[in-house]
């Protein structure tokens, strides 16, 4: 098999999951990643910091640093499932669809549904996809795309290939999809199934490793065939060839900066890549 060709990009919840122990901010993380030998970054709403209202300053910090932004990324605290904040989460859309403007080609990744309160899924399955639906003709409007990018952790909405399939039948064409390796084996998913299924919505896609128990793993030492999912996306029609690696094992809750680099380090091994 001929060598890929791929961009690889780093996504900084690999810090954000430190909680309060990371005590640093944008300008560490964008330095951290680009000494890791990536070429892109992914944010998130609550990594952004003061540049959130300044981003021509962050344009200014990339380049020096030699990054692309790939994609922004951001939740709420309505998991996109409450109908009483359905308003407040299409704010939140436009506020960083608007910031995701400023970064040509970049997307607007908006983080799983999660149950937030009792009731029926369907109906929460309903208001995600009016809250994803609507966000992405935002984002059209602005010349951005928008992508869901679903989750395996607590109370996500978006667990099981069951899930994917009630969400996806109810997205319009234009809404993206961010599949994410780790989350996707967590569920208890076939990936070639799954990444064919909904192949014409992947835009990137996030790649982590988890163990054959679901525990988060170091890229390689787990269950996941990267090469394969490689060459699996990079035949998708409306994938923009950006692979963004996240890492959430006990190694990187050590020593994130040292965790992206060893999983580059990994990916140099397999690909020819920007």
């Amino acid at each position: 098999m001929a060598p890929l060709q791929m961009r690889f990009a780093c996504q900084t919840f690999t810090w954000e999951m430190l909680g309060p122990a990371w005590t640093g901010g944008p300008d560490d993380l964008v330095q951290a990643i680009a000494a890791g030998g990536y070429s892109g970054i992914e944010i998130t709403n609550t990594m952004i910091g003061a540049y959130g209202t300044r981003p021509n300053e962050f344009v200014r910090r990339l380049s020096d640093a030699g990054l692309t932004l790939v994609s922004f990324a951001f939740g709420t605290d309505s998991g996109f499932t409450e109908p009483p904040q359905i308003g407040a989460d299409l704010d939140a859309a436009r506020r960083w669809v608007d910031f995701a403007a400023h970064f040509p080609g970049a997307l607007v990744s908006m983080g799983s549904a999660t149950v937030m309160s009792p009731g029926n899924r369907a109906d929460k399955f309903a208001v995600a996809a009016e809250v994803y639906n609507r966000a992405a003709e935002i984002g059209r409007l602005a010349g951005v795309t928008v992508a869901v990018h679903p989750s395996s952790h607590h109370d996500t909405l978006l667990f099981s290939r069951a899930d994917y399939d009630a969400v996806f039948s109810l997205l319009d064409p234009q809404v993206g999809w961010v599949p994410d390796t780790g989350h996707i084996l967590r569920g208890g998913q076939v990936m070639a199934d799954t990444l064919s299924a909904f192949r014409d919505r992947i835009r990137s896609v996030h790649l982590k490793d988890v163990d054959a128990e679901g525990n988060w793993a170091m890229l390689g030492q787990g269950v996941c065939d990267v090469p394969t999912v490689l060459a699996t996306v990079a035949k998708a029609p409306n994938f923009n060839g950006w692979v963004v690696v996240e890492e959430e094992s006990e190694t990187a809750a050590t020593d994130p900066a040292a965790a992206v680099m060893a999983n580059r380090a990994f990916l140099r091994t397999l690909t020819q890549s920007e």
